[in-house]
This record gives C-alpha cells, sequence and structure tokens, in this order.
C-alpha cells in the first residue's frame, strides 16, 4: 500500500487544497498528516473541514494543542501566538472538537508517528544529527514519521554507523527496507526550505521505499487571505520565499 504523508497545513487552503488534487492524481491509498492543520493561516475551518474529509489518520500538532487550550500560549512567538489567538475566536466548535481528539503521537503499519520528534511529540526539532541519533535511540519503530520543522528531510543509521541526513529536494527517492529512519514529509502551508511549493512524501509500505513530491499552489491567494484576516504580515511575506 502507498499512503500520502502530509504535515504542518496551516490554515492554508489554497496549499491544502493543492495537495489533495496532486495526492488524489497519485496511486496513494490513504492520507496521513502529521498535525498542525491550524496555525499562521487564514482557513483553520476549510482546513480541518478538509483533513475530516481526507485523512485516514491525524496528529494533533503544537499550533493545534495550543488552539485547543492544551499547551500554553507563551511557548509561541509573537506572531504564531496572535494567529493562534485568532484562530480560537473564529474556528467553529465542531472543528475545533475534531482537534482535542487528536494525539501528538501514533502507529500505524509498524511505522512510528510524530509530530515533532519520538523523544518530544509535540515540541523537538529534529534538525541535526546529533538529535536524530537521540530519537533513533528511542524510538521503538524502525521507521519514524516527523513533521514540525517545516524541512523536507531524512535520517537514517545502519548497524554499526552513526546516523546521517539531509535535506531532500523534489523527486528524492529512499529505499528504506533497512537500517533505522527518522522522515519529514516537510511542510504544506509553511515550507522553510527554500522551495515555496507545497511538500509532501509518497511512501510504499510495500516495497518500503519513499519518494518526496512538490506541489505549486496559489501563493499569493493564501498570503491576501492572511491580510485580509489581519493577521501578521510576517505571515504572508513568508510564503512566496519558502521561509
Amino acid at each position: 500500500m502507498k499512503v500520502a504523508i502530509i504535515s504542518d497545513i496551516h490554515a492554508n487552503r489554497q496549499a491544502f487544497e493543492a495537495t489533495l488534487e496532486a495526492v488524489a492524481a497519485s496511486d496513494a491509498a490513504e492520507l496521513w498528516c502529521l498535525g498542525d492543520l491550524v496555525g499562521y493561516g487564514a482557513d483553520p475551518d476549510a482546513c480541518v473541514a478538509l483533513a475530516r474529509e481526507h485523512v485516514a489518520v491525524c496528529l494533533a500538532g503544537n499550533h493545534d494543542l495550543a488552539v485547543t487550550g492544551e499547551v500554553p500560549m507563551d511557548e509561541f512567538a509573537a506572531g504564531a501566538g496572535i494567529a493562534a489567538r485568532w484562530t480560537q475566536e473564529v474556528i467553529a466548535a465542531e472543528n475545533l472538537e475534531f482537534l482535542k481528539g487528536l494525539s501528538p503521537q501514533g502507529q500505524e503499519d509498524r511505522v512510528g508517528l510524530y509530530h515533532a520528534s519520538p523523544r518530544d511529540p509535540i515540541w523537538e526539532y529534529v534538525l541535526s544529527t546529533l538529535v536524530a541519533e537521540l530519537c533513533l535511540d528511542q524510538q521503538p519503530e524502525r521507521v519514524a514519521l516527523i513533521g514540525h520543522s517545516h524541512v523536507a528531510l531524512s535520517f537514517e543509521r545502519h548497524e554499526g554507523q552513526p546516523a546521517c541526513g539531509e535535506p531532500r529536494r523534489e523527486a528524492a527517492q529512499l529505499h528504506i527496507e533497512q537500517g533505522e529512519w527518522l522522515l519529514n514529509p516537510g511542510s504544506v502551508g509553511q515550507p522553510r526550505d527554500g522551495d515555496p511549493r507545497a511538500s509532501w512524501l509518497l511512501l510504499d509500505l510495500d516495497a518500503m521505499s519513499a519518494s518526496y513530491e512538490r506541489t505549486d499552489y496559489d501563493i499569493a491567494g493564501a498570503a491576501a487571505a492572511i491580510r485580509a484576516a489581519r493577521l501578521p504580515d510576517s505571515l504572508a511575506e513568508r510564503l512566496q520565499y519558502g521561509q
């Protein structure tokens, strides 16, 4: 079975809709989301509704948990905190209830699912081989999927060798049938690796392989929606730069 892996939608309806079209055109049988449906962007209700309709497995991210009140707002930078408070004010009750039912970690088909990391599913950024090594030491699964950093990347470790890893660009192909792995699909709604296109991962659970995908979307429309909602302009400006 092939599964499309997405993360960090961040209320970017334009990016989410374009990614859903790309996933539908692929041979993925299911769609899994590693969390952060809301935060930063201007369309939380639309994005939660789309997830409820299309996503088979969904985690909670730190922004989702802030909106539900499960983590404190003072953990966030100024712009993120403003967006989270605004989301609390506008989100529909049924979508808030959906977010309250999500967990920041899980397991499917012997694959670990974590919003942030196996050591800290809510907050830890896995961006270095040192942190990846510590996570690989702790994760019970051979292969784990992580989000949170908004950077498409992978880390791997083979017996007797230290962990290694690197950012992954479009069409990168990985063979993950051996060794231990941490795979991050990047972000749909706010990529931070210099490529502004929505980022996602196609995971083949039979062949144990993975490919990194990018999808164009209406960045100007997403930025305009953020400005129309009177959220911080920096949240709109950064989208065109993939930062």
